[in-house]
């Protein structure tokens, strides 16, 4: 039976490895809509899953290396998404984008209103690109509803 969340359980993580495969970012947008439905978070699972699709992608496109690693961390105010790879090259944000490319930090700028950066990899080098979104009384309401889920 699942446990109800109170205010001592957030912050609370889920983890999952997305090899370099052309599936991982689909793979990876179903992982984040889930957690976020069965957290009663559904009003952010459009930018969340675009946000994580675009990460995931340059992770696995263009980060040397066998894959990355998804973090969807629920804070009581906020989520925040981390993919980590082995590539020591940070993204970029261009100048512009044509029709094919170019596109994906733009809106998770947008989506996440500029809450995103680039950290360095723990040991052994990489990097983690990360983006956060604001619940806006999400998560503590639906802990109020007891509809948050464990």
């Amino acid at each position: 039976m699942p446990k109800t969340i109170s205010t001592t359980d957030v912050p609370h993580t889920y983890t999952l490895y997305c090899p370099a495969l052309s599936t991982s970012p689909r793979i990876a947008r179903t992982f984040i809509a889930t957690v976020l439905r069965s957290q009663a978070l559904d009003h952010l699972n459009e930018a969340a899953t675009l946000c994580t699709s675009e990460l995931v992608t340059n992770a696995v496109v263009h980060a040397r290396g066998p894959g990355a690693t998804l973090e969807l961390a629920i804070e009581a105010t906020y989520v925040r998404v981390e993919v980590r790879d082995s590539d020591d090259r940070p993204p970029v944000l261009r100048e512009g984008y044509d029709a094919e490319s170019g596109r994906g930090l733009w809106l998770v700028d947008a989506l996440s209103e500029g809450r995103w950066g680039v950290e360095p990899g723990e040991t052994g080098g990489g990097k983690a690109v990360w983006f956060e979104l604001r619940t806006c009384g999400g998560m503590e309401a639906a802990l109020k509803r007891g509809e948050a889920q464990g």
